[in-house]
């Protein structure tokens, strides 16, 4: 009895092991080496989605670490990512304590104004304090693809979610 439970407290917490092996490796940079203008940020796609429907499953101290964490690895000024998901995480229980039912359209619509928002931040205090360039045109097919397959990565995660986390409300 007790090894079922342990093993499904292992998959209850998939997001977050999902969230810190994305910050640990440079899984984005690898698809921007093979195809030249696709990257997207899942980061930002998992903490939205399991912040507006389990929140209890990552708080914004595993957020703010996993930023972190994702900074040193990417060279970036360290902050930078952490402050770009906690936009993401702020917008998100904001959302969350506002509707009572979202649905993919609800969330898709409010899941792009966080992610203009946290890019925003993100990429002016990249420009503004480091001597690292980043061209618009990279911050523009950025944040399509990571809006277009928003949806697509909605599915799959409700799909986890049902199979694996659906009896652990806090």
């Amino acid at each position: 009895m007790a090894k079922g439970n342990i093993i499904n407290k292992l998959f209850a917490a998939g997001p977050l092991i999902l969230l810190y092996y994305l910050s640990i490796s440079e899984i984005d940079t690898n698809l921007e080496k093979i195809f030249e203008i696709f990257s997207f940020n899942l980061q930002i796609i998992i903490i939205y989605f399991w912040i507006i429907k389990r929140p209890y499953l990552m708080g914004p101290g595993h957020i703010f670490l996993a930023g972190l964490i994702n900074d040193a690895i990417m060279s970036f000024p360290l902050g930078a990512s952490s402050l770009s998901y906690l936009i993401v995480c702020f917008v998100g229980n904001y959302v969350r304590n506002k509707s009572v039912n979202t649905t993919i359209a609800s969330d898709w619509f409010t899941f792009f104004i966080a992610l203009i928002f946290s890019n925003l931040l993100f990429f002016s205090l990249i420009n503004n304090f480091t001597e690292i360039t980043i061209s618009y045109s990279k911050i523009g097919y950025n944040t399509f693809f990571t809006l277009f397959l928003f949806p697509v990565f909605w599915l799959l995660f409700n799909l986890y979610q049902i199979s694996f986390v659906r009896g652990q409300d806090a």
